[in-house]
């Protein structure tokens, strides 16, 4: 069974730590160590994701299995793209999982809350940026049907920078 819930500035450290490790099983061979380390220090400290949570426009929930932490997700509501024609999309920024979660059903749980989020908020459409290596996560997008829309280069690091693809899903 699993729980969703809003995060509030009290999880900051919470995310802190689920960021990093949710971020560099699929990431963390993507660039430099040092490029890795520097990234993952800077957006994934807890004083940076208090800022966030504090920022109106940010959403993050968390999501539970067995009353055990799986998992968040981060959504800007009405945050256009440049590749994409539509009003009021929303920007599925982070939808992160630690790795002993994966296969149970939860990241497509927790793509459906944010889905049903969007809709109550008039979204017409929700887009996102993948790393064009992270096969798992495209497969996943793929199947829920997401179109890619454009292309994008992710900067970890002044000097080096991920190839993405910006997929789009309209409702």
């Amino acid at each position: 069974m699993y729980q969703i819930i809003k995060a509030t500035p009290t999880h900051a450290a919470l995310l802190s730590k689920l960021g990093e490790q949710s971020f560099l099983v699929p990431h963390g061979h993507s660039a430099p160590k040092k490029d890795i380390d520097n990234y993952v220090a800077t957006n994934f400290s807890q004083e940076n994701f208090l800022k966030e949570l504090e920022n109106p426009e940010n959403e993050y929930n968390l999501i539970y299995y067995q009353d055990k932490i799986a998992g968040f997700s981060k959504v800007v509501l009405n945050s256009q793209n440049e590749n994409i024609k539509a009003p009021n999309i929303m920007l599925l920024s982070r939808l992160y999982l630690l790795e002993d979660f994966y296969g149970l059903g939860l990241g497509k749980a927790l793509f459906d809350f944010n889905v049903s989020f969007a809709k109550e908020n008039n979204q017409t459409g929700i887009w996102l940026a993948v790393w064009v290596e992270n096969q798992r996560a495209i497969a996943f997008y793929d199947k829920i049907g997401f179109q890619k829309v454009g292309s994008f280069n992710f900067k970890i690091s002044d000097t080096h920078s991920n190839p993405n693809h910006i997929l789009y899903l309209a409702f």
